[in-house]
């Protein structure tokens, strides 16, 4: 026996891959418990239809469900195949849903998965039930098909108990035992078992498990309908299961799937039935009731429009008849994707939770290496880290309304700006109520209202080139956010900056704390503002960060999300030297930046701004009018101008004072439309977006943020063994056509062969051209390199450049 004691919770889908896929990797002192027998538990691995389409928005959820597809495909059950290789086929039944299916053929190659958009005859001939009438075309995955959830789970047992682990089928959890801040062991129906770690598998329950140890897990499970026909005439004879596509009718919220003789139909068009994880019998109440406890009564009124739909899509089906049917619960979250990680408050105990079958492998894989290597070398996981979420989030209104509102939008064609629903708004800046007076358009980000454009500035549209997008790019867009992005490099602007995330380090070990972090050297003077990183253990991205020293012992950190608080405070001293609190809720920033910022500011104060006085990159605290506030010479726009931060009660004296003074200069207030047009123009990377954990800063174009002659810092050792072996880069393109504005994740071609994808792109309205970041290997990264982006149904030319494309001198930014 090896490794440290784990107790997995759970023996569906999830918990046997992960005690699988840790065992190989040589931890084997692992008990595995459910409360169900063995291998059908009861949860919702028992009764998952077990389609697996791979294709996804979500490079990660993709890369998780094509080794899903990978691992079953090797997976055997005494010869019993634990995939059934069918291939998945979405048709479009609406102009829109077609238009829509080349945007998903976009994502699923530039993830590297064959693909191929088919038309209306294609489809049939794929799928001879599917009536000709009612298709337009569709799109073809060949690798997806039907996962055999139950046999994927036994094999995965088998392989792990012969390499040590114990699986033990009738023992429902009650309590998971925790001493000094970290998990001991687990208390079940059975006894006790004794852990160092213990991984929470448990599904629908998961929410319940977590409270064990005052974990708030975001997770609703809600109830969808599954059907099943009798005998379909045109299906009479099938011997094997399946021999058809795997169906996705998503115009109709549906799909469909072979089985002998019938077909199982599943929908997501009834109202949407969450329940308590509290409320779910467990295994031995269900025993006693005759019923699976992840399986509710079918409601047949719900499934009414799914038949008749069904009918007309599938005319063979009005020969047969709906013969069974249930409401099967599984779990949902408010942003899709699943809860993996570490409490935030009890060590050693673990979640991974909210995973569907599709994910199911992957997910196992990437938290065995998460717990044996202390990350993940084969996903980037920083959209399904536990602790990505701010603290409304957990609230139980927003968890409920968020995650009903997903299970009605599961197959809706949403756009990548589109605003989110109730609860909204949920937290405003102390500018609201003047941006609102501007007429501002509101998005949200982070639960932050944040404008992106003002109506106020209509009147700076008349006379400016400013060329309308295709119809996709044009949602949620108006021709005032050009015009902003204009005023800005004309005159000067005001940006509402509040709802990035501020942390303040404090204490006699702050600077030693930041050193050990940091790849840059960030215990400078005070005053200082250092551009950094925050890298994993293996090198990878896992932030950029700004770091202000203040005074000797404070620092303020502009930090890109929860999951910096969280790293930050995993790593803090034992001994009490250090201290991080999050103060974006009582503080606000206004970026003011433009040619003329300095003419604004520096009559408000009696503090020096200019060059001299207050130079890039550097911070001071000072007054302007009454408003006590420490300005930041910063920019993410790429002009001269500053952060200026104060508390949230004077937030909006700050508004008052700055907008009085830049009015009489033709300045303006600016969004968020006009911003992310600046910053690609002056090349700025996004977090999460452009560079993730996945990738290092040589590869990212941030390796000016490396310090390799400081002192030790996590990731350091990984860096230098990276840095020989750059094979790709994160690359601008500039678009000549006006029109042709893509808006991220699409794929990038040399030829007919996909090469890499877009991260980041919008119109760029100083320089008068489309521009968009993407990934390519070294060898297309030459500027010059005519490219094509795969853009819907067209291909976009795109020319490799020099960045950054505005103002290379930096002459504005440090005037």
């Amino acid at each position: 026996m090896a490794g440290p004691r784990v107790v997995i919770i759970g023996a569906g889908v999830v918990g046997a891959a992960l005690a699988d896929e840790i065992s190989a990797r040589g931890w084997t002192e692992v008990t595995v418990v459910d409360q169900g027998p063995l291998p059908a538990t009861g949860g919702s691995s028992s009764h998952a239809p077990g389609l697996v389409f791979q294709t996804n928005s979500s490079r990660t959820m993709t890369e998780m469900a094509r080794y899903t597809v990978e691992k079953f495909c090797s997976l055997d059950v005494d010869g019993k195949p634990c995939f059934l290789q069918v291939g998945g086929l979405e048709v479009a039944t609406t102009p829109e849903r077609l238009t829509e299916l080349h945007r998903r053929h976009g994502w699923i190659t530039a993830w590297g998965i064959e693909a191929r958009l088919l038309s209306a005859e294609e489809c049939v001939a794929q799928h001879p039930l599917v009536n000709p009438d009612r298709v337009l075309g569709g799109l073809l995955v060949p690798t997806d098909g039907l996962a055999k959830a139950v046999l994927a789970v036994e094999a995965q047992i088998r392989r792990a108990t012969e390499r040590g682990v114990t699986f033990l089928p009738g023992h429902e959890v009650l309590d998971v035992q925790q001493a000094d801040g970290r998990v001991t062991g687990v208390l079940t129906s059975q006894g006790e078992i004794p852990a160092d770690i213990v991984v929470c598998c448990a599904g629908i329950w998961g929410p319940k498990i977590a409270r064990m140890v005052g974990l708030n897990l975001p997770l609703t499970p809600l109830a969808h309908q599954l059907a099943w026909t009798g005998p379909v005439p045109a299906l009479a004879g099938q011997t094997e299961e399946a021999v058809r596509p795997i169906l996705r009718h998503q115009d109709a919220d549906l799909y469909y799937r072979d089985r002998f003789d019938t077909i199982g139909i599943g929908y997501y068009g009834h109202r949407p039935m969450p329940i308590s994880a509290d409320d779910i019998l467990s295994v031995e109440e269900s025993d006693t009731a005759g019923a699976m406890p992840s399986v509710l009564k079918f409601t047949e009124d719900d499934f009414e429009p799914a038949w008749t739909e069904t009918q007309s899509l599938l005319p063979s089906t009005k020969d047969a008849k709906v013969e069974e049917g249930i409401n099967g619960l599984f779990s949902f979250t408010t942003d899709n994707f699943p809860l993996m990680g570490e409490s935030p408050d009890v060590k050693g105990f673990w979640v991974a939770e909210a995973v569907w079958v599709t994910h199911s492998a992957g997910v196992g894989l990437a938290m065995a290496e998460w717990l044996v290597d202390g990350y993940s070398s084969t996903f980037d996981l920083h959209e399904c880290d536990l602790n990505r979420f701010e603290p409304h989030q957990l609230s139980p209104e927003y968890v409920l309304a968020r995650d009903c509102q997903n299970f009605v939008e599961v197959y809706d064609i949403l756009h990548p700006l589109q605003p989110s629903g109730h609860p909204r708004p949920i937290r405003t800046s102390p500018f609201h109520a003047r941006q609102q007076e501007l007429g501002a358009f509101f998005l949200e980000a982070n639960g932050w209202e944040r404008p992106q454009w003002y109506e106020a500035n209509a009147p700076l549209v008349e006379g400016r080139s400013l060329t309308t997008p295709n119809d996709w790019a044009a949602r949620y867009w108006s021709p005032i956010v050009g015009a902003e992005a204009q005023a800005t490099r004309e005159t000067v602007a005001m940006y509402d900056m509040t709802a990035l995330k501020r942390l303040e380090v404090t204490g006699p070990g702050a600077a030693a704390f930041l050193e050990g972090l940091t790849t840059s050297k960030v215990a400078k003077s005070v005053g200082s503002v250092t551009y950094t990183l925050l890298l994993d253990h293996d090198g990878g991205i896992r932030s950029d960060i700004t770091v202000a020293r203040l005074a000797r012992d404070l620092f303020q950190v502009g930090a890109n999300g929860n999951l910096d608080l969280d790293w930050f405070t995993r790593h803090l001293p034992a001994d009490g030297t250090v201290q991080v609190r999050d103060i974006t809720p009582g503080t606000c920033c206004i970026g003011l930046w433009g040619p003329l910022a300095r003419k604004v500011l520096q009559p408000l104060t009696d503090e020096d701004f200019t060059n001299e006085g207050l130079k890039y990159f550097r911070a001071k605290r000072a007054y302007i009018g009454s408003v006590p506030v420490t300005a930041m010479r910063l920019s993410y726009v790429g002009e001269l101008g500053w952060e200026l931060y104060t508390t949230a009660d004077q937030g909006q004296k700050l508004w008052d004072t700055l907008w009085q003074a830049v009015q009489p200069l033709g300045g303006i207030a600016a969004g968020r439309g006009a911003f992310n047009s600046l910053r690609l123009e002056k090349g700025y990377r996004s977090f999460g977006t452009d560079m993730t954990y996945e990738h290092d800063p040589y590869e990212a174009g941030v390796g000016f943020a490396v310090k390799l002659d400081k002192g030790d810092f996590v990731g350091k050792a990984a860096l230098e063994r990276r840095m020989a072996d750059v094979r790709r880069k994160l690359t601008c393109l500039t678009i000549d056509d006006p029109r042709s504005v893509v808006m991220g994740k699409e794929p990038v071609y040399e030829g007919d062969r996909a090469v890499g994808y877009v991260t980041s792109a919008a119109y760029g309205y100083t320089i008068g051209k489309g521009i968009a970041y993407a990934w390519l290997p070294t060898e297309l990264a030459t500027p010059g390199t005519v490219l094509h982006i795969g853009y819907f149904d067209q291909r976009v030319e795109a020319v490799v450049a020099e960045e950054p494309l505005f103002d290379p001198t930096m002459s504005r930014l440090r005037g």
